[in-house]
């Protein structure tokens, strides 16, 4: 296996400037970054994390923690991760996920020092895994928000999301407006903050509205989708309208609401709330969606973890993002009433 001095001889420079490179602590010119990558290739160099870690008493590994690895992840999940990994990269750390469904499993990652620090997604209003990382001393931050503001957090901006989604249905004539959430394994009242927040929003814009409120809640699936196109029709026939605050049941929703006889958009109208633009394509029609700004939010939340660890940043980030309206073929006027 190939060594860092040995790396340093074929770019001709100095172990210290390989370190530099490898570990993203120290500006580098381009011309000489580009001699030691090229060596590193040429060589195959893999850096030695254990070795590292004895010598730094660091690990420079990050853990993602999600609650919810043994379902498939959506797209926006995979973007906030893919996002998170390619940030701690560049700054010289690997981000590895780590399931966590239970205290054994947290125990596993605060017992063993095996991380740095960690990012904690799917966070809820009052979440235990919080009070454990704080107990821990280990440096985190979070992808979401608790009850306490005063913590390191990014998150969606979602008051601000669900009043846009709502004046964007209501500049097409819309009053009657339905939201459909996701059903989730925790306990009532506990539900992640992001569909909390969602819900709360959508309350406070029936009530400035004046129209009285709907809330569906069904599994993250197509035939969730399904579900709530029969609940819609069952429950709230007057609703022209449904913002959707749950991606895996886009597909499901519109497919059996035109087996219902109920065409999107000419009788029932949807906005798709923290999403991605490419699902909103993929349908037909194409929706329109409220895009999750997930890229920058996995960059904020990590960039956040390593100031933290690097001793950088003076108070801890608190950064919210509204998502961004993409217009699709699934938003037009309520139909008329005879």
């Amino acid at each position: 296996m190939a060594t860092m001095r040995e790396v340093a001889e074929r770019a001709k420079v100095s172990i210290a400037t390989v370190s530099f490179v490898i570990n993203g602590t120290k500006p580098v010119a381009p011309e000489t970054r580009a001699r030691i990558e090229a060596a590193i290739r040429e060589l195959d160099y893999r850096r030695n994390v254990v070795a590292r870690a004895l010598a730094s008493s660091r690990t420079h590994i990050l853990a993602l923690l999600h609650p919810d690895l043994e379902s498939r992840p959506n797209a926006t999940v995979i973007q906030f991760v893919m996002s998170a990994a390619h940030g701690a990269r560049e700054r010289g750390y690997d981000l590895v996920l780590w399931p966590i469904n239970d205290d054994e499993q947290m125990s596993h990652l605060l017992a063993g020092g095996l991380v740095d620090g960690a990012l904690l997604m799917e966070v809820q209003i009052h979440d235990s895994r919080v009070d454990r990382l704080i107990a821990s001393r280990v440096p985190f931050a979070l992808i979401g928000r608790t009850e306490n503001d005063d913590l390191p957090f990014v998150d969606i901006d979602f008051d601000t999301t669900i009043h846009q989604a709502v004046d964007h249905l209501r500049s097409y004539g819309h009053r009657r407006i339905a939201l459909v959430t996701q059903r989730t394994k925790a306990a009532p009242g506990n539900e992640p903050g992001r569909i909390m927040r969602a819900e709360s929003a959508y309350r406070e814009a029936m009530a400035i509205l004046g129209s009285p409120p709907a809330v569906i809640t069904v599994e993250g699936t197509s035939a969730g989708g399904r579900e709530a196109a029969r609940a819609l029709a069952a429950d709230a026939p007057e609703a022209t309208a449904v913002i959707l605050m749950n991606e895996g049941a886009s597909a499901g929703l519109v497919k059996g609401s035109r087996a219902l006889g109920r065409d999107v958009p000419g009788h029932l109208s949807i906005v798709s709330v923290s999403t991605t633009r490419e699902l909103g394509e993929m349908i037909e029609p194409s929706l329109t969606v409220m895009e999750a700004p997930a890229a920058p939010l996995g960059r904020l939340a990590v960039n956040a973890l390593i100031d933290q660890l690097e001793g950088v940043q003076d108070a801890p980030p608190h950064r919210l993002i509204p998502c961004t309206l993409v217009p699709g073929q699934s938003v037009g006027p309520p139909p008329s009433r005879t």
